[in-house]
């Protein structure tokens, strides 16, 4: 037998006896996963993603709607800031803020209203306001501020819809990624009929330990740029409708405001347990989608969902993306 036919059969022999050896200890691990069944359940609710809270105190950033505007002029003063916030329990984040608050808050008006806005700079770098709901020249109004300055001018919403807001300075990525985003409502000069409205804004982060702050994160731009958020959260804060859910009444018509202001990931907004009736697709046409189950809303774009839960129970809204769901995008409704 030639040097070569005996090291192939030496190496044969090995392998029979390490496969051998596979078979006598891993089928019982294997039998014993089928035989014993789970003793947990991962949430509390099928698709819940997170723990359903009993918390009834209010959640940290309030979802509910503003009132529609009641005035044709309607005055709006943001400042740009930094702000170390909570983006999820015991994680403090170096964020970059309008009015010291991510998302910026929620700003309506309607359909023909003459909007007066200043926008004045206290942070450390220059920002700037990109409105998707205005149709103006970016070249005029969407200029950079400098630290220490301010711009002021007028526009006039002409398209109903819910709208992105958001910093528009170079790189926006980064802008954006820091919590420099909000909702602009815009109600039809034909008001919508009455509803229970709330505002979710999906967004992700990108983190990484501060280097000058001890606990604290910072923005990750290589994970921004590798598309690996560490946390997805609805209006700022990872899983914080989940821990404290939104109480709402069976049958009510609910009307949800859906903006995703990314930077990268698309939202595929699912309430769980519902069809949503009509779905208005970034702006309100004469007629909506109906009976529609899931919608991607696009980065940069927002949408209007309307539903009603049919019974009392908890009904979880995601993102039907799950791996975002998981890092935070979910939150819960509890239908009285």
């Amino acid at each position: 037998m030639s040097a070569y036919h005996l090291r192939s059969l030496t190496g044969l022999v090995l392998l029979a006896v390490a496969l051998a050896a596979a078979c006598t200890s891993q089928p019982r691990s294997a039998a014993a996963r089928r035989e014993e069944p789970w003793t947990a359940s991962p949430a509390d609710v099928s698709h819940g993603e997170a723990p359903v809270g009993t918390s009834t105190a209010p959640a940290p950033v309030d979802p509910r709607a503003p009132a529609p505007s009641a005035s044709r002029l309607v005055t709006i003063r943001l400042e740009t800031r930094e702000a170390k916030l909570a983006i999820a329990p015991g994680v403090l984040y170096e964020a970059w803020t309008f009015d010291g608050r991510v998302p910026g808050p929620v700003v309506r008006v309607t359909e023909g209203d003459t909007v007066d806005f200043t926008l004045v700079n206290r942070a450390m770098m220059p920002h700037s306001m990109d409105f998707h709901a205005a149709q103006i020249a970016p070249s005029r109004a969407y200029v950079n501020v400098m630290p220490g300055d301010s711009i002021h001018y007028r526009w006039v919403p002409q398209v109903p819809g819910v709208f992105l807001y958001h910093c528009g300075t170079a790189p926006v990525a980064m802008h954006i990624a820091n919590g420099m985003y909000g909702a602009l409502i815009v109600d039809p000069a034909r008001p919508l009929p009455p509803a229970r409205e709330f505002v979710f804004v999906q967004s992700e982060f990108y983190t990484k330990p501060a280097s000058d702050t001890a606990g604290a994160q910072q923005l990750d731009w290589e994970k921004l740029l590798g598309l690996a958020p560490d946390a997805i959260a609805f209006n700022g804060i990872a899983n914080q409708y989940a821990e404290h859910p939104i109480r709402v009444m069976a049958g009510e018509t609910i009307r949800l405001y859906v903006v995703d202001a990314g930077p990268n990931r698309v939202s595929a907004f699912h309430v769980v347990g519902a069809i949503f009736s009509k779905v208005y697709v970034d702006a309100v046409p004469a007629h909506a989608w109906e009976g529609v189950q899931t919608v991607d809303v696009p980065v940069g774009g927002g949408m209007i969902f309307e539903t009603h839960l049919v019974e009392p129970g908890t009904y979880p809204f995601v993102t039907h993306a799950f791996a975002d769901a998981t890092k935070g995008a979910v939150g819960m409704f509890v239908a009285r």
